[in-house]
């Protein structure tokens, strides 16, 4: 894990906070796969999606983001790897972790895991943007939403 300063001064719930949360579980159904067998593209997409609304709820936003205050996270930028196939019957877990925090957007990181094979079947990398409901603008992101964010912020490499 990628710390700065000692980390033996963090206490138990700081470790826990900067490490891969586990936001979204499912099974590979016979209607997730195309023609070729394996786990359709969109269906990747989807559990990622799911498991980016857990993941910004254990972040502090709420589940319709700020909404009462006309701020929302917008989806930017999605890159995915797909590294091993899900095929019909297979058990996943989605992880995810906070990379970094800009000026005006966010960056997480998602990873698809085969439970029963430990593989990982796909990451992806997903940068949102602070969204000013009214404007329909990018805003900077609110200074109490950032000091939160920076205590989650992780080296994706790291496997705890």
């Amino acid at each position: 894990m990628a710390l700065s300063g000692d980390s033996s001064s963090l206490n138990i719930e700081e470790l826990l906070i900067m490490s891969w949360m586990e936001t979204c579980r499912g099974v590979v159904y016979p209607w997730h796969c195309d023609h070729l067998g394996h786990m359709n593209v969109q269906h990747y997409v989807g559990h990622f999606d799911i498991a980016a609304f857990h993941f910004l709820v254990e972040l502090g936003f709420k589940a319709d983001g700020k909404q009462d205050e006309g701020i929302s996270l917008v989806d930017a930028q999605h890159t995915i790897q797909f590294k091993n196939e899900q095929r019909v019957g297979a058990l996943f877990k989605v992880e995810s972790a906070l990379l970094k925090v800009g000026n005006k957007s966010v960056t997480m990181m998602h990873r698809l895991h085969n439970i029963e094979t430990g593989e990982i079947g796909a990451t992806t990398e997903i940068v949102c943007v602070c969204f000013d409901l009214s404007a329909r603008a990018a805003i900077p992101i609110p200074d109490d939403i950032r000091a939160n964010l920076q205590g989650y912020i992780m080296d994706p490499d790291d496997e705890s």
